[in-house]
């Protein structure tokens, strides 16, 4: 059950809970500018921006669930199973592993704009780092202080979805997520207006009535809902 959310006003906040039932001994993890990145299909990464986030260390190698670097750019791994469909690796466009993901972003780029434009050629192949670690099932949410965007390699190919809700949950794929919304716009931070009857005297008996009719269970569609109308 993992929630990711950006929030842009006059300060800027990214985060991410990771609610799971097992760990993988996972830390506050931060990779200096001159760490090398190792990529399996693509140029190594000698120097990039520095990267702080929480990870799994194996091999000496920073397997990050999210990450921020230092020019703000932010991005997260969500549990994304039955959907996220990896490709093999092609000669064609450039192969990044779903570990490498996040490091290969938050390396070289800076704004979500630069990474929408790198993004046109990348497939997302299915390497395992390792026989204790194979792929995980995500999609990744991608954000500076200006704008999101959403990305999952599901079975028709690589998918970016423009992000203005500046949330991701889990199942299902973002553009349901999206229009799911529709059925919540009736929800107000102000209190209601009466429909039901003219002929009833209603009393707003409390704070929040606006918000009557919005999801409280844990389920990833409900919690997308919860995230974005708060």
């Amino acid at each position: 059950m993992c929630t990711a959310a950006n929030y842009t006003a006059e300060d800027h906040y990214f985060g991410r809970n990771l609610d799971l039932e097992y760990s993988y001994h996972e830390a506050v993890t931060v990779t200096p500018r001159n760490f090398p990145f190792e990529f399996r299909n693509v140029p190594a990464q000698n120097t990039h921006h520095a990267l702080i986030g929480m990870a799994t260390v194996a091999d000496d190698y920073p397997l990050y669930y999210d990450a921020t670097n230092e020019k703000g750019l932010s991005m997260a791994g969500l549990n994304f199973p039955g959907n996220a469909d990896y490709k093999p690796a092609s000669e064609d466009g450039t192969n990044i592993a779903s570990f490498e993901f996040i490091p290969w972003v938050l390396g070289q780029f800076e704004t979500v704009a630069e990474v929408r434009d790198a993004l046109a050629d990348v497939r997302i192949v299915d390497t395992a780092f390792s026989a204790e670690f194979p792929p995980s099932p995500l999609h990744w949410i991608i954000s500076d202080r200006t704008e999101s965007i959403s990305v999952e390699s599901v079975a028709e190919g690589l998918k970016v979805h423009d992000n203005p809700i500046q949330v991701l949950t889990n199942n299902p794929t973002f553009d349901i997520q999206l229009f799911n919304i529709n059925n919540y716009m009736n929800l107000s931070i102000d209190p209601p207006e009466p429909h039901f009857s003219k002929e009833i005297d209603f009393d707003v008996y409390s704070r929040g009535l606006g918000a009557v009719g919005l999801p409280g269970d844990l389920s990833s569609m409900s919690r997308f809902v919860k995230a974005a109308f708060t």
